[in-house]
């Protein structure tokens, strides 16, 4: 298979779904610009950002109001393909049970589609091969599970789901230029369309979901409300990634890899994961932080992965598998959190939902989960107390703190020990936190009911509490029942199917 191919696009949703998105997408746009029926803007809601949370911001408004409208700066492929805006997408993306859940509530049978159109879904931490700071974990019988696939894959399924609701539009194409309302309410936001027009779409419902380039804080400035909370944690990572064609005999089934840092050892630290996605194909992510980078050149990949790691076992995996693209990088990894839900006021009818609320290292894959999980909520909050009540918003933005706070925690508790990561280093808060953290995973690698109680919460299933209980702190002060594993914990048969037998 060519690079160039790798490169286009992935079956996507169905073709007749496609063609009937396609014909919505113009009378939308018709309908939009002067002619068919408009319902009041009262029962109007328009969604900032068309990408995987302001999709199911969509679909958890459409039951509760007549119309709502997906403005979105780019247009939109109608199959899974790459897009502009979304340079993320060309590396490694996992979706935790607890975001699946959320997901399958908010679109019942997106699940099966996503694996009819080749999917995989991973139990965890069965089908996982991971090296953390304390040695191997064990394969232990399922817990919960990742399903994985490319990002394009992902986005076009949830959006053919989501754009086959009539009541539901895309105004594609267009750049949100300001909200409309005062400190008190938003009524609706300009934009300007691709033509260059600019107009004002009124509305009973505003959520912005544009994502880590949002403009929320300067919005809010101008209608005259206060500069919110803000904290950033930069680890300094820097992402590499690269496309594979698995050797033929683990197209099929292949576990994870993850190669984890050690953060006890000092300078950078490097990692690495290796997602077995749709056909056949292995989507690797190698990342460094600062002193520690991968680089951007294709025939440094491997060395990479095979001398930088603190284990070789991805780098061999990769020396027999056939290279599908170039070296994607990035270096927008920092975690940017917004506390909204402190600011003594906050306006009527605006939400602020996914990277726009808080963006996370995406090492840990937590912000498509969230971002389901954050949806899950604007619907449920909104069909209990109705579209345009008042304090609904107030209401929906300090309920989604508890899911960005969960992740949030998982995502910095590690980052803020990296130098440079924050301007007064971590506090002892952290350091106590990460210290019991740290003993919980030595517990784990050889503990399966700890393994389990970890994974509650890395899922995003069950809260942290669930790690504060008499009998985890007892298992935690014990440690870990069985004896470290010596070598990576696969299996014959995979060993042999992946060529390193």
């Amino acid at each position: 298979m060519s690079t160039a191919s790798s490169r286009g696009t992935t079956p996507g949703p169905p073709a007749e779904t496609q063609a009937g998105s396609d014909d919505r997408r113009g009378r939308r746009a018709a309908d939009l610009s002067g002619t068919g029926e408009h319902p009041s803007p009262a029962r109007v809601a328009v969604v900032l950002g068309g990408s995987h949370t302001g999709m199911l911001a969509a679909a958890a408004l459409a039951d509760t109001v007549d119309r709502v409208v997906v403005v979105e700066r780019d247009e939109l492929p109608t199959e899974a393909a790459p897009r502009k805006g979304l340079p993320q997408a060309r590396h490694a993306h996992m979706l935790w049970s607890g975001g699946v859940r959320a997901l399958e509530e908010l679109l019942p049978g997106v699940t099966e589609a996503l694996l009819a159109a080749g999917a995989r879904r991973a139990p965890v931490t069965t089908d996982m091969v991971v090296l953390s700071q304390h040695g191997w974990f064990r394969r232990w019988p399922e817990s919960h599970h990742v399903i994985l696939a490319g990002r394009d894959l992902l986005d076009a399924t949830v959006r053919a789901r989501v754009l086959a609701d009539e009541r539901i539009e895309l105004l594609a194409g267009t750049e949100v230029l300001g909200l409309v309302g005062d400190a008190k309410a938003v009524t609706g936001v300009r934009v300007r369309e691709r033509d260059g027009r600019e107009r004002t779409l009124g509305a009973g419902t505003v959520v912005d979901a544009t994502g880590r380039a949002s403009g929320a804080p300067r919005w809010l400035a101008e209608l005259g409300l206060p500069a919110p909370e803000r904290r950033e944690v930069d680890s300094g990572l820097v992402y590499a990634s690269r496309l594979y064609l698995a050797p033929e005999a683990a197209r099929d089934s292949f576990p994870v890899v993850n190669v984890q840092p050690d953060p006890r050892v000092k300078g950078p630290g490097r990692a690495g994961f290796l997602l077995p996605i749709e056909h056949g194909r292995w989507i690797v992510t190698l990342n460094g932080t600062r002193g520690g980078e991968p680089s951007a050149a294709d025939d440094d990949f491997v060395r990479f992965a095979r001398e930088e790691l603190r284990h070789p076992l991805i780098g061999e995996l990769l020396a027999r598998a056939e290279p599908l693209s170039g070296v994607s990088v990035t270096r927008t990894t920092v975690n940017r959190r917004y506390f909204y839900e402190r600011m003594p006021a906050w306006p009527e009818n605006f939400t602020v939902l996914g990277d726009a609320l808080a963006a996370y290292n995406p090492v840990y894959g937590h912000g498509l989960a969230v971002g389901a999980q954050s949806a899950l909520l604007l619907r449920d909050l909104t069909r209990r107390y109705g579209a345009g009540s008042a304090g609904l918003s107030g209401r929906v933005q300090k309920a989604v703190a508890r899911p960005v706070g969960a992740a949030w925690d998982l995502a910095t508790g590690q980052d803020v020990f990296y130098p440079g990561a924050t301007e007064g280093g971590p506090t002892r808060r952290d350091r106590l936190v990460a210290g019991y953290v740290s003993r919980l995973m030595r517990t784990a690698t050889g503990n399966g009911r700890i393994a389990r109680r970890v994974t509650d919460v890395t899922s995003l299933e069950r809260r942290a509490e669930v790690l504060l209980t008499p009998s985890v702190l007892l298992a935690a002060a014990v440690g870990p029942l069985k004896e470290p594993l010596a070598e990576p914990p696969l299996s014959a048969e995979e060993l042999k199917r992946a060529g390193l037998q």
